[in-house]
C-alpha cells in the first residue's frame, strides 16, 4: 500500500496551500484598499451628489416641518420604526432624514428636495464592512481579517528582532528581492501604532457584532438590540397607537440651553406616530474619542437621560469611542488625510508581504508565474475596479449594480491573470488602464453639469 504521495500530487497540495493564502491575503488588501477611500465618506457624499442642499445649520423648525413632510411621504407603506435625520456639520453641510423605506434630502427651509442617491460611497463602505457580503457572513470574515491583521503585524515584529534598529535602513533593489524586503518592513514599523490600533478596532466591531448576534440567539429571543442596551441605551417600550409627530424642536431647545457646547450630529426618531415614540439626540462633546452622547427625550421633547457613553462606565466609553477610532472621525481633514496616507502604507504592506512570499517560493524553486500574474491582477485590479465603479455610478446613475461589477470584474481580471501568466504583462497593462481611469474619474468628479 502506498503510504507517500507521489510529487505531483504534493505539487498540487502546495500549489491549493498557496492559492488559499493568497485569497486570504487578496482579502485583507482589498479590506485595507476600500478603508482607506472609506476613510473620506463624506467627501465622497459630496462630490457623488453636488447639488443637494447645503447649510451650515438647519433652524429647528424648519427640521420639524422636514420631518412631518417625509413622515407624510411614508403614507401606504408599513410603519417606519426608526427615523434619522442628519444634521449639517462642517464635513457635510446637509440635513437628510432617512426612513426604513427613503432617505431624502431637506432644504434650509424643509422642504424636501430630492432623493440622497449616495450609491458609490454606500458601496465603498459595505465592501470594507461586509466585502458586500449581506448578513452575519461578511462580518464575519472582515473580523477574522482583522485578527489576521493584528497576528500578522506582532508576529512581524517578534520575527524580525532587528526591525527597530533597521528602521530607515533601506538597501538597493536587486534580485533577490532585499529591496523590496526592506520597503515592507521599514512601513511596518513607521505603521506599527496605527496598524495596531485598525487591526484591534476593527476585529473588536466585526467580531463584536458576531458575539452580539450569538448572545441574542442564545438567550435575547433574537433581539440584538437587547445585547447591546446596557451599552448604547434600551429602545424603549413601544406603544403603537397612533399620536402626533414628535416635538423635535422643543428637544433641540433643552440640548441649546443646557449643552450649547456640543457638536449636534443626528437625531433619531423611534416608532415615529406613535404615543410609543421617544427622540434620540446624538452630541459629540470636545476633545472626545467618543462618536458622541444620546439625549433621551420622550415624544413631548421632555428630557429623559443620556445612556451614558460620556461618562458612564470605562467599557461604555471604550466602545463609543472604537468606532471614530478605527474610522478617524475625529479632528476633522487633517486626521482623515494622515489616516489616508497611513492607510496607503497598510495597503502597500499587503501587496508586497505577498510578493515577498511569491518571490521566496520562487527562490526554492517553485516557480509559479501564475500566482504572480493572478496577484498582480489583485493589487492592480482593485484600485481598477473601484475606480469602473465610481466611473459607472457617475455616468449610469444611482441604481447602477456596483458591488456586482465589482465583483465580477474582479474575477474576470484574476482569470485574465491566469491565462496572461507572463510576468509583469498584466500588471503594466492594468498600470496604464488605472492610471487613464483616475484621470477620468477626477474630471468627472469635478464636473458640475
Amino acid at each position: 500500500m502506498k503510504l507517500i504521495p507521489d510529487s505531483s500530487t504534493v505539487k498540487r497540495a502546495l500549489s491549493a496551500h498557496a492559492a488559499i493564502g493568497l485569497i486570504a491575503g487578496a482579502l485583507l488588501y482589498i479590506v485595507s484598499l476600500s478603508g482607506t477611500v472609506a476613510v473620506f465618506f463624506e467627501e465622497w457624499q459630496r462630490i457623488e451628489q453636488p447639488r443637494a442642499p447645503e447649510m451650515p445649520a438647519i433652524n429647528p423648525q424648519a427640521l420639524q416641518r422636514g420631518i412631518i413632510a417625509v413622515l407624510a411621504k411614508e403614507a401606504g407603506q408599513p410603519p417606519t420604526t426608526h427615523l434619522y435625520a442628519h444634521l449639517p456639520v462642517a464635513a457635510l453641510p446637509r440635513t437628510t432624514i432617512t426612513t426604513d423605506h427613503q432617505a431624502l434630502h431637506i432644504d434650509a427651509r424643509g422642504d424636501i428636495s430630492g432623493k440622497e442617491e449616495i450609491a458609490w460611497s454606500d458601496f465603498v463602505v459595505q465592501l470594507h464592512y461586509l466585502l458586500n457580503i449581506p448578513g452575519m457572513v461578511g462580518i464575519t470574515i472582515v473580523g477574522i481579517l482583522g485578527v489576521m491583521m493584528l497576528t500578522l503585524a506582532l508576529s512581524g515584529v517578534i520575527a524580525h528582532p532587528r526591525i527597530f534598529r533597521d528602521a530607515f535602513r533601506l538597501r538597493a533593489r536587486d534580485q533577490n528581492g532585499l529591496g523590496l524586503a526592506d520597503w515592507h518592513n521599514r512601513l511596518s514599523v513607521w505603521t506599527l501604532p496605527f496598524t495596531v490600533g485598525i487591526a484591534l478596532t476593527g476585529a473588536v466591531i466585526g467580531l463584536g457584532s458576531v458575539m452580539a448576534f450569538g448572545l441574542a440567539k442564545t438567550n435575547y429571543g433574537g433581539k440584538q438590540e437587547a445585547v447591546f442596551a446596557p451599552i448604547f441605551g434600551p429602545e424603549g417600550k413601544p406603544d403603537k397607537t397612533a399620536a402626533p409627530p414628535p416635538d423635535v424642536p422643543a428637544a433641540l431647545a433643552y440640548m441649546a440651553a443646557h449643552h450649547p457646547g456640543l457638536r449636534l450630529t443626528y437625531v433619531t426618531v423611534h416608532d415615529p406616530l406613535t404615543r410609543g415614540q421617544h427622540i434620540q439626540i446624538l452630541g459629540t462633546p470636545p476633545r472626545r474619542l467618543i462618536f458622541g452622547e444620546y439625549y433621551n427625550f420622550d415624544g413631548q421633547g421632555r428630557f429623559l437621560g443620556t445612556a451614558g457613553l460620556s461618562d458612564g462606565a470605562l467599557g461604555q466609553q471604550a466602545a463609543a469611542s472604537n468606532y471614530d477610532l478605527h474610522f478617524g472621525n475625529f479632528g476633522g481633514l487633517p486626521v482623515k488625510i494622515a489616516y489616508a496616507i497611513l492607510g496607503l502604507a497598510l495597503t502597500a504592506i499587503c501587496a508586497t508581504g505577498t510578493y515577498i512570499w511569491l518571490g521566496k517560493r520562487r527562490r526554492r524553486g517553485l516557480e509559479e508565474p501564475r500566482l504572480r500574474s493572478v496577484w498582480d491582477a489583485v493589487v492592480w485590479g482593485s484600485p481598477l475596479m473601484l475606480t469602473a465603479t465610481f466611473l459607472l455610478r457617475k455616468l449610469a446613475g444611482n441604481d447602477a449594480p456596483l458591488a456586482t461589477t465589482y465583483w465580477l470584474g474582479s474575477v474576470a481580471l484574476i482569470l485574465a491573470g491566469i491565462v496572461l501568466s507572463r510576468p509583469g504583462r498584466l500588471a503594466m497593462l492594468l498600470t496604464r488602464t488605472l492610471g487613464a481611469s483616475l484621470l477620468i474619474a477626477a474630471g468627472l468628479a469635478i464636473w458640475r453639469p
